[in-house]
């Protein structure tokens, strides 16, 4: 394989460090268990979503889940909107000899739907009967399906939060710590200037300015909190980068006439980054910590949006209904744990000092 690919080729010293990473089973199986439950909520809608994987009606076959809306008139019924499966497949199943039939995902709730409509907003406790297996909040809707696409609109921000955040930290501190001199200096004096900014007020303000209509969306959400999140990135390649610059291999380039940019991301940057990786999970869990925060307190995604800070918010409020915090708190915690035992097993498995020991 690595003949064929070259681009695929491990060189030893990463791959011991990947086998390091291996025998840290702590961290190994976490990545495998994060790694499943990332995988699983991007194809959300095969598990857990009002609209079913297939429907058999009259010989012909259709495709609910990511194809167009069916309305009720397309299945014999009266009305123009979309047809609701839970019924469509009661009543087929109240006639088995037509031969029509469907099929629904193991949740069949969506998480913006009142699965009671018509009845008083109430929380419903977990009822395996009627696939409400974590119950419903304070305005039935199921908690299963809202912690689901919740986990995916957090892993969502934190991806986005990642590349943004490192495209600026990096960038920065690549060019403060090659350059130096009063550049360095002045970019120094504005990142102090600018870490005293208080995030939450900025927040606020934001939040009562955006008209209500628009709200405080995810892309919006996301550019307030990478404004105020690169700073600390900024300073480690700093100092990298200026560790980095006395090398033989740097001045090699420069003899041989290698720009900048060349020099900076070409040579420089690919022997800091193994360590930028053990930086990663950590970064993950303070963007889901961060957003699950914000939408608590109110400040977050607007609603009827699915997040777990929202839900932390109803459990809170509706202590009667145990089930809401216990499962968003146990789903949030859950996750950071994950998290953190994998950034741990990276950070000892690239660990040099650890590693020297380990050859």
């Amino acid at each position: 394989m690595s003949r064929r690919f070259p681009f695929f080729r491990i060189d030893p010293l990463t791959r011991k460090k990947l086998q390091r990473f291996r025998s840290i089973r702590r961290g190994y199986f976490s990545f495998l268990i994060l790694g499943i439950a990332i995988i699983l909520s991007l194809a959300a809608e095969l598990l857990v979503n009002g609209r079913a994987l297939v429907v058999r009606y009259e010989g012909r076959w259709y495709f609910p889940t990511y194809g167009r809306i069916h309305t009720g008139k397309e299945f014999g019924w009266d009305y123009a909107y979309e047809v609701n499966y839970r019924d469509l497949r009661s009543r087929f199943a109240s006639a088995p000899a037509s031969g029509n039939w469907v099929l629904l995902p193991p949740v069949p709730y969506n998480p913006l739907e009142n699965c009671y409509s018509g009845e008083t907003f109430r929380p419903r406790p977990p009822d395996w009967r009627t696939k409400h297996y974590l119950g419903t909040d304070q305005i039935n809707r199921d908690i299963l399906s809202r912690l689901a696409y919740g986990f995916r609109n957090a892993l969502i921000f934190a991806a986005a939060f990642i590349v943004l955040t490192y495209a600026v930290g990096i960038t920065l501190g690549c060019l403060m710590g090659y350059f130096g001199g009063w550049f360095d200096l002045l970019v120094q004096r504005l990142i102090e200037i600018w870490s005293n900014i208080p995030f939450l007020f900025v927040v606020i303000i934001i939040a009562s300015i955006v008209p209500a209509g628009i709200g405080m969306n995810l892309g919006v959400l996301l550019f307030i909190v990478v404004l105020f999140s690169w700073t600390g990135m900024t300073y480690y390649m700093r100092s990298a980068t200026y560790r980095e610059k006395t090398r033989d291999y740097v001045h090699a380039a420069q003899v041989l006439g290698a720009s900048t940019p060349r020099i900076i991301f070409r040579h420089i940057l690919p022997n800091v980054l193994s360590t930028l990786v053990t930086f990663i999970p950590f970064t993950i869990a303070s963007s889901i910590s961060a957003l699950t925060a914000l939408d608590f307190l109110g400040f977050g995604l607007p609603p009827p949006t699915p997040s777990w800070g929202e839900l932390l918010r109803q459990g809170t409020s509706n202590l009667q209904a145990p089930w809401i915090v216990a499962s968003a708190f146990s789903a949030l915690v859950l996750v950071l744990v994950l998290v953190t035992f994998i950034g741990e097993a990276i950070r000892e498995a690239f660990d040099p000092k650890k590693f020297t020991t380990y050859q």
